[in-house]
């Protein structure tokens, strides 16, 4: 890696707290940064620190009568309508303030790659890709992602790709650039047959004058590491190298996990790491090494999301964390004591084998139709030929 990278965190993120027994709860936040430090990934590094970010920056895709909404709405009573105080996203003390110091984060991220002081950035408290322009959505206040991707735009990226491996699909982002074919938008997701929010299927490719530039490859239930991989291989490559970015923007969720209790693909911790591995490499080859990692879903608060982001973290900096390291004593003994009568793993690994067979045009397989249906709805729209495993 040529410059340093940046590390966006600070403990005022975990004021993004949806309260009570909802699920996207920060103390996952709290133990991914106290496991990387523990192991240390984080020795030396100067940790960035956020500032919220402005009204007029969270306009960029959001409507001013939402801001209003969300600022309102601790103080607003039961019904405030965009979304707001549902299950999903309940009203909470300084919800704006939260939500902002979010997106914040992601524009800081976003900030040292466009000035060259970095040429990775990380934010695992961002990722929060269902806000809509006019509505929250999934845990969502404000779209982080669409946000950075925008702002981005705006200093001298004219072609971005964003690729999202969270289990839900992509939706809000993809609805932020529909239009707009300087932003190539992939979701790799569980089917939107068996999953929230019912979209993400092979056939959303974009708007006119921006046809290919959506991409979704929906998965089916229990879809695992090799699958998976398989599949992210066979379609993910060839069009970034098609698109050529100026620059990699990944929504890195690890609800995909065979423990996350919100969904249903079965990967682990190990097919976690090989993605980030991958997508690192792929910024490299495709977008000169600028590679901006957001966070996102994953609800396994202390099995799964602090291994695998520290996996994340370690992966951005290049300090990749053997999946053999046992984890420290000391974090054990914290998370312990935060559910002590929930088992910890001893390790950075879930001893899985993530080697997979490259796709080859066969249909054996769910997942292989999954390949077939995004590769016909896109690939010939790149140029690229969908039934030729060699494109």
């Amino acid at each position: 890696m040529g410059k340093a990278a940046a590390v966006v965190w600070d403990e005022s993120f975990l004021g993004y707290d949806l309260g009570g027994d909802h699920p996207l709860n920060p103390v996952r936040l709290d133990l991914t940064v106290r496991l990387a430090a523990g192991l240390g990934v984080l020795d030396g590094v100067d940790l960035v620190t956020p500032d919220p970010a402005s009204e007029a920056e969270i306009e960029r895709v959001h409507e001013p009568s939402y801001l209003n909404a969300v600022r309102a709405a601790p103080m607003a009573g039961w019904d405030v309508g965009h979304g707001l105080g549902t299950a999903d996203n309940p009203v909470f003390d300084r919800m704006h303030e939260a939500s902002a110091l979010v997106v914040g984060g992601s524009l800081a991220a976003a900030r040292r790659i466009a000035s060259g002081e970095a040429d990775r950035a990380v934010n695992i408290a961002g990722g929060l890709h269902h806000a809509m322009r006019d509505h929250a959505a999934g845990f969502c206040v404000y779209n982080d992602c669409a946000v950075a991707i925008s702002w981005l735009l705006d200093h001298g990226f004219d072609r971005i790709a964003y690729v999202d491996t969270d289990v839900h699909h992509g939706d809000g982002v993809q609805a932020a650039f529909y239009d707009d074919p300087r932003v190539l938008t992939i979701s790799v997701h569980q089917s939107p047959l068996s999953l929230w929010p019912g979209t993400g299927r092979p056939a959303e490719v974009g708007g006119p004058g921006a046809e290919g530039t959506s991409v979704n490859l929906a998965l089916p239930p229990g879809t695992g590491d090799r699958a998976w991989l398989r599949a992210f291989e066979a379609t993910v490559p060839s069009l970034l190298r098609a698109f050529r970015p100026r620059v990699l923007v990944t929504q890195c969720g690890v609800d995909t996990h065979r423990e996350d209790p919100l969904a249903d693909l079965a990967l682990t911790v190990d097919g976690h790491r090989a993605i980030y591995r991958r997508l690192r490499e792929l910024a490299g080859e495709t977008a000169g090494g600028r590679w901006l990692a957001l966070g996102g879903g994953g609800y396994e608060l202390l099995r799964v999301v602090p291994r695998s982001w520290t996996h994340l973290l370690a992966t951005v900096l290049d300090r990749d964390v053997d999946p053999d390291a046992p984890l420290p004593a000391d974090w054990v003994a914290h998370a312990s004591g935060l559910a002590p009568n929930r088992p910890l793993p001893s390790s950075m690994t879930d001893a899985a084998d993530t080697a997979f067979e490259p796709w080859g045009g066969q249909l054996d397989t769910p997942v292989d139709l999954a390949v077939r249906d995004t590769r016909r709805a896109v690939f010939p729209l790149h140029g690229l030929d969908p039934d030729d495993p060699r494109d």
